[in-house]
C-alpha cells in the first residue's frame, strides 16, 4: 500500500482510540470538574467494566449481540453502583479533602484490582464483538464495529454536553462546581450532587470498557493506560473542560494511531508525555481550562 491507505488506516485506529479515550476522560475530568477530586481509581472502574462485560456477555447463549447488550446495560450500572458505596464510606466519610482522597482512591485502585484477580483470575479474555460487518473504503475493508465505537462516542459526548447544558440537572450540578457553600446555602444537596457525579464518572469509564473489549481483551491490569492517558487529556485539555476533554482525546488519539503506523508506539507516547510537559510549563490550566484567580 502507498502513503495515502496507510495514513487512513492509521488515522481510524487514531479515531478509535480516542473515541475509548473521551468517553474515560471525560469521567475522571467531570469528577475532578465538579467535586475537585482526583480520582485514582478510575483505571480500575474501567477495568471492571472490561471484567463485568466478559462476565455478563459469556453467560449468555445465542447471538453474540444480546449478551453484548446486556453488558453494555447491566455493566455501567455495577459499575456505577461500586463508585456510589466508595463515595459514600470513602470520599463523603473524608470530606473530600483533595490530598486525602488522593491516598485513598490509590488504596481503593488496589482493593479493586485484587478482588479482579482473586475473582476473575490473570488471564486476559476476549469478548466477541455484537455484528462482524466490513466496511468497503477506497482502499481496504474496516471494521463495521469500530465505526460504531467511534459513532457511540460522539452520541454519548453530545449527550452529557446536552445534559451539562440544557437540564436542571446540569444547572445544579454546575452550580455546585463554582461553590458549594452558596449551593448548600441554596437548599442543594450537595452530597447527593457529588455522589451522583462520582458514580456517573465511573459509569462513563464502565461504558467506554464494554465498548473496547471485542476491540482488546479483558484483563485486571487493563486499567493502567486508560488511566495514564485520561490524566494526559484532562492536563492538556483543562481539568474540569468538556470541550478541552474532547479535543485533547482526538488530539492524543490520532497522534497516537498516525506515530504508532508510521513509526513507533513508543514515540507517540514519548511525544504525548512531551506536550503535557509544555502545557504545564506554558498554560497549566490546560488549553481550554480556566485560569486560578
Amino acid at each position: 500500500m502507498g502513503f495515502g491507505p496507510y495514513f487512513l488506516l492509521a488515522s481510524l485506529e487514531g479515531l478509535v482510540t480516542a473515541a475509548v479515550l473521551t468517553l474515560t476522560a471525560l469521567g475522571l475530568s467531570l469528577v475532578f470538574g465538579v467535586m475537585r477530586v482526583v480520582n485514582v481509581a478510575h483505571g480500575e472502574f474501567f477495568m471492571l467494566g472490561a471484567v463485568l462485560a466478559w462476565a455478563i456477555s459469556t453467560a449468555f447463549a445465542g447471538h453474540p449481540s444480546i449478551g453484548f447488550a446486556a453488558a453494555l446495560l447491566v455493566s455501567p450500572l455495577v459499575v456505577g453502583g461500586v463508585a456510589l458505596l466508595a463515595e459514600r464510606l470513602v470520599l463523603r466519610r473524608l470530606n473530600y479533602d483533595p490530598e486525602a482522597t488522593i491516598v485513598a482512591t490509590i488504596g481503593l485502585l488496589y482493593i479493586v484490582q485484587q478482588l479482579a484477580l482473586t475473582f476473575y483470575g490473570p488471564d486476559a479474555r476476549p469478548v466477541q464483538a455484537p455484528f462482524n460487518i466490513r466496511v468497503t473504503l477506497p482502499w481496504f475493508g474496516y471494521s463495521g464495529y469500530k465505526l460504531a465505537v467511534i459513532a457511540a462516542a460522539i452520541v454519548l459526548v453530545i449527550a452529557t454536553w446536552l445534559v451539562l447544558t440544557r437540564t436542571k440537572v446540569g444547572l445544579v450540578m454546575r452550580a455546585t462546581q463554582y461553590d458549594r457553600e452558596t449551593a448548600q446555602a441554596f437548599g442543594i444537596p450537595v452530597d447527593r450532587v457529588y455522589a451522583g457525579v462520582f458514580a456517573l464518572g465511573a459509569m462513563l469509564a464502565a461504558i467506554a470498557a464494554v465498548l473496547v473489549v471485542p476491540i482488546q481483551q479483558a484483563h485486571y491490569l487493563m486499567g493502567r493506560d486508560p488511566l495514564l492517558l485520561s490524566f494526559i487529556v484532562v492536563i492538556i485539555g483543562g481539568l474540569g473542560s468538556l470541550r478541552g476533554t474532547v479535543v485533547a482525546a482526538v488530539l492524543i488519539g490520532l497522534s497516537d494511531g498516525i506515530i504508532s503506523v508510521f513509526f513507533s508506539p513508543t514515540l507517540a507516547k514519548m511525544l504525548a508525555t512531551l506536550l503535557v510537559a509544555l502545557v504545564l510549563v506554558f498554560r497549566p490550566q490546560g488549553l481550554f481550562g480556566a485560569a486560578t484567580r
